[in-house]
């Protein structure tokens, strides 16, 4: 995503989305979204604190609960991987075969010259390719194979800090592998849920292991939910009424015109204590 440091003219840094401008526009993503980057960094922050309460409560179940999670995740990637490897194996060896065929037909006039140098330059570059994906698919698998013990990287890191009460650019390049910022679920809306996914070093997307709830408390929670997703349902209709009929943009234009009178009220008696002053 792209920073920003300006919002209402008081440079607040929030992040847009930088696929979204990319030529042509909105064809990479969909829309625009955005979020102040204050809430990256409150969401890393506690996202921390609670991976490094859950470790100092139980070491062992901590290791556990991560290695099963990205079993379960790179098992799939992985396999998807060998398949591919075996599939650009045989092509390569294909590509072989047909090039040596070539050959022998261009030796017995079989086909002309020139439709051999085509035929042979396109295998050749298609070569090329191949060998060069065979050999980061390898790669990738045998370090999938050798980093099994990840998790004791990760508790190694993050045991060297007592805290996460301050995050400085240092720790988050320590950790975060990358974020990815989604739109909210409803587009346009203040306080609608927005996903935030954070992949840390070592250990990926971890989502911490949650309590298992009774059928009670997930119907209870599941109505309370929903209850709460009506009544923002209903807020955001209003919302898009008021801007469809103009009466938004109005409030918000009295508003700043408000707020800059505000500012200036300041500055002039800012002015006037100094001449007072002086």
């Amino acid at each position: 995503m792209y920073v920003h440091r300006t919002s209402n003219y008081k440079n607040i840094p929030y992040y847009t989305c930088s696929a979204y401008t990319k030529t042509p526009c909105d064809t990479l993503c969909p829309s625009a979204h955005r979020i102040k980057a204050e809430a990256v960094l409150n969401h890393i922050r506690e996202t921390l604190k609670d991976i490094k309460k859950y470790l100092d409560e139980d070491n062992k179940d901590f290791i556990r609960s991560i290695q099963n999670e990205m079993k379960e995740k790179e098992k799939i990637e992985i396999e998807k991987k060998k398949i591919r490897l075996t599939e650009s194996q045989n092509r390569l060896q294909e590509l072989e075969r047909l090039m040596c065929r070539i050959y022998e037909d261009m030796i017995l006039n079989k086909i002309p010259n020139n439709r051999y140098e085509i035929l042979n330059n396109q295998y050749e570059t298609e070569q090329v390719t191949l060998s060069k994906e065979i050999k980061d698919l390898e790669h990738q698998i045998s370090r999938y194979k050798k980093e099994i013990d990840r998790a004791r990287k990760f508790i190694s890191l993050i045991s060297r800090y007592e805290n996460f009460d301050e995050l400085t650019t240092t720790m988050i390049n320590e950790f975060v592998e990358k974020i990815i910022v989604h739109e909210r679920d409803r587009k346009g809306s203040q306080t609608s849920k927005q996903k935030i996914a954070i992949y840390f070093n070592f250990i990926g997307n971890y989502e911490l292991p949650q309590a298992e709830l009774s059928e009670e408390e997930k119907q209870k929670l599941e109505e309370e939910e929903r209850k709460i997703e009506e009544r923002k349902d209903k807020l955001h209709q209003n919302y898009l009424k008021r801007k469809a009929s103009g009466k938004q943009k109005e409030y918000e234009d009295k508003y700043k015109k408000k707020e800059r009178a505000e500012e200036t009220g300041e500055n002039k008696g800012f002015e006037k204590s100094w001449d007072t002053f002086k």
